[in-house]
């Protein structure tokens, strides 16, 4: 049980990163529905890096940055110029997996140097790591699910207990009366955006680093998707996103371990596992009528200060 509780986390640290990413993308009021994308881009550029230069920080730096050039050119359109932002970010993922598709086709079956295998190798926490139970499954991981951890409360302090996080929060729920309290809008939204395409960059390095150490086109498989609904499930906070992303974590190695306590089980059926789960939860969360569980009352929607 507890190799199986272990193996959640591993697998659902991607997700913890571009859920993040995304909830902070659509708390300042901007639906991004190019995490898919971004994620692929930062895997490749991750990738393609750590391939080349042997050096596993100049890697994931690399990935955060092309995931938040990816988020650039969403914010742009959408801020900028006021393109419509489902289109925008459905046309990002396309773009995203064409470019990894395009950048990594000489490399599909490389693997990572060792020496980059070697630094993101799991390394117990002292002291933390022997708890029994618990420390098998959270502190004896590898540096990137620590930094999962970081991340979330990092989220939670910056969203809840910082002014900044306050006038975020305030864009995304009316950005025409956080304009006339002299909060820049502009320039919250392409900070807030940037930085979700870099959180949604470092999830993909995860993948094609740690994760799946060798290239491979679809390294992402749908994770993109399921970060999207996982903000939903998770009512745009990052704590219930940890939980959610570890949840979905275990869904998708679910069939791994049943077929190795030896049930005979379809892989076909086993790969739609999580993405059913996404389907149930999407809709039972439309249904939530808390306050705390309903979107950013101004999330996808163009600010155009002329119509304040």
């Amino acid at each position: 049980m507890e190799a199986f509780l272990a193996a959640c986390i591993v697998a659902g640290t991607p997700l913890v990163f571009a859920t993040v990413g995304e909830l902070i993308t659509e708390k300042s009021g901007s639906l991004n529905l190019g995490v898919e994308g971004m994620m692929l881009i930062g895997a490749v550029m991750g990738f393609m890096t750590a391939f080349t230069t042997g050096n596993p920080i100049l890697a994931v730096v690399c990935a955060a940055l092309a995931g938040a050039f990816g988020a650039l050119i969403f914010a742009f359109l959408t801020v900028t110029l006021k393109a419509n932002q489902v289109v925008t970010g459905l046309t990002l993922t396309i773009f995203g997996t064409g470019f990894a598709s395009f950048v990594g086709q000489p490399n599909i079956g490389c693997s990572v140097p060792q020496t980059v295998s070697h630094f993101f190798a799991k390394t117990p926490i002292p002291v933390l790591g022997d708890l029994p139970f618990i420390g098998p499954i959270f502190f004896k991981q590898d540096i990137f699910v620590y930094l999962s951890y970081i991340l979330v409360i990092v989220a939670c302090i910056y969203l809840y207990r910082t002014r900044i996080g306050l006038n975020m929060r305030a864009i995304g729920e009316n950005a025409g009366a956080a304009d006339a309290s002299g909060i820049n809008i502009t320039l919250y939204k392409y900070a807030h955006i940037i930085t979700g395409g870099a959180l949604c960059g470092l999830g993909g390095a995860y993948l094609s680093l740690i994760r799946v150490p060798i290239w491979q086109a679809d390294v992402v498989t749908g994770r993109g998707w399921i970060a999207v609904a996982l903000v939903i499930f998770a009512s745009w906070n990052p704590l219930k996103a940890l939980i959610g992303a570890i949840f979905f974590g275990g869904l998708s190695i679910l069939g791994l371990r049943l077929q190795a306590m030896g049930f005979s089980i379809s892989q076909y059926l086993v790969d739609m596992i999580p993405y059913v789960a996404t389907v149930v939860i999407v809709i039972i969360s439309t249904h939530k009528r808390k306050k705390e569980s309903q979107p950013p009352a101004d999330l996808g929607n163009n600010y155009f200060r002329e119509e304040r």
